[in-house]
């Protein structure tokens, strides 16, 4: 033991923590080219190689459920995007908008809606693009519509277990019903979207409060009619089943598997949409967060953190958004897992930790994988989205709709 009362194990498995998380705050290792993947998968392979964890207790700490379900949204999202599906629903619901504010709701309520449902980073991949073109096209600045789409798909990614990364984890952790999940999360996101319409509007009045209407233009859609039906009805069957308690990640990877199951896409194309990073990611946070827990998390030391009163939704809403613009909201997630599972009523708890993280998400550019994937398309482009064009709208969104969820969840 130390004079600090740690022993060497103690020691190591906070030294591989922190510098983890460190690397994953701010995107790499210092002098290295490492990426946030590689440094969960170094730090992992320190807990086992340092003796924090026994390699089955590293495998034993991989949430293969979260893993599966994520792996499958990919597949099936990929199978939407390569059918021409969301371009042909964007390009439809658009051209009917006939004023900059009718265009921004299209734009908010279809990106809100499908990041839902489906896998919200996913979504902005889709939908920067055509926003692009589809402002371009009416002559309108594209930076407010592209921003509302960052802002709109974490928010509508609250509502469901399958919105996000994190509420997937937190659906696996929890045990806590897609039906539940979405019954007690819907309203937040819902008010939400609206809010968003509203900040977006007021926060760019040159660009909405006009009376020119906007001509009518076709966003050219190239799709394929059978694949997109079948890919469609794949997954309205998907979401049907996982509202009637089917385990998701079952679900979502038979889902996956039948659209695999096709003669018109090369799987190489569909492959080229998994997110292995992330997945691997997702794996060694994982071992990394149970190495912590393991040798440092003693009971004395949750009990006393148990003093934060982290039962209260107010409190815990905060840690969680702070935790979560610091470190990322998956991160986040999981090393709020050992103290929320030790609260009075976890189950509520992790619906606010859900909401917290995902919301937090929008206070700054840098908040979540979802607004990084707009502003790099659109700097393909020509497009600049910075910091502070950004923030002058995320963090008033965030601290607005963080106060909708605080009296939502009570």
């Amino acid at each position: 033991m130390t004079g600090w009362g740690l022993n060497a194990t103690q020691i190591l498995a906070i030294a591989i923590f922190l510098a983890t998380y460190v690397a994953i705050a701010i995107g790499r290792m210092p002098g290295l080219r490492v990426d946030r993947a590689g440094a969960a998968l170094i730090g992992a392979a320190l807990m086992v190689g340092c003796g924090v964890l026994s390699l089955e207790d590293a495998y034993r700490a991989i949430d293969l459920d979260t893993i599966t379900l994520l792996l499958g949204m990919m597949i099936v999202v990929a199978n939407l995007r390569l059918s021409g599906f969301f371009r042909m629903v964007t390009g439809w619901a658009a051209g009917r908008a006939r004023h900059p504010v009718l265009l921004l709701s299209v734009v908010v309520m279809t990106t809100g809606v499908l990041s839902a449902f489906l896998v919200n980073d996913a979504i902005c991949l889709v939908m920067a693009p055509i926003v692009i073109t589809l402002t371009r096209a009416l002559d309108r600045n594209p930076v407010p519509y592209l921003i509302a789409v960052a802002l709109a798909s974490n928010v509508g990614s609250t509502a469901t277990i399958t919105g996000n990364p994190q509420n997937m984890i937190i659906g696996n952790l929890s045990g806590i019903s897609y039906g539940a999940f979405t019954g007690a999360l819907l309203p937040v996101a819902a008010l939400g979207l609206l809010v968003t319409i509203l900040f977006v509007l007021l926060l760019n009045p040159r660009e909405y409060m006009t009376r020119q209407a906007l001509r009518s233009v076709t966003v050219p859609a190239h799709y394929h009619g059978w694949l997109a039906t079948k890919a469609a009805l794949v997954s309205v069957s998907m979401i049907a089943l996982f509202f009637l308690g089917q385990p998701v990640a079952k679900v979502a990877i038979c889902a996956a598997a039948l659209l695999l199951l096709t003669r018109r896409i090369e799987p190489r194309k569909v492959y080229a949409e998994i997110d292995g990073p992330l997945l691997l990611m997702f794996a060694g946070l994982f071992v990394v967060v149970r190495g912590l827990e393991h040798a440092v998390l003693t009971p004395d030391l949750l009990a006393q953190a148990a003093r934060l009163d982290l039962g209260n939704t107010a409190i815990l809403t905060g840690v969680t958004a702070i935790l979560s613009n610091l470190v990322s909201n998956v991160p986040a997630v999981l090393v709020l897992k050992p103290f929320v599972e030790h609260l009075h009523d976890p189950q509520r708890a992790w619906l606010v930790v859900a909401m917290a993280s995902t919301l937090a998400g929008n206070f700054t550019l840098l908040g979540s994988v979802a607004n990084l994937i707009v502003a790099e398309r659109a700097a393909k482009d020509g497009i600049t989205i910075d910091f502070w064009t950004y923030f002058k709208v995320g963090a008033p969104l965030t601290i607005a709709t963080l106060a909708i969820g605080i009296i939502v969840l009570p």
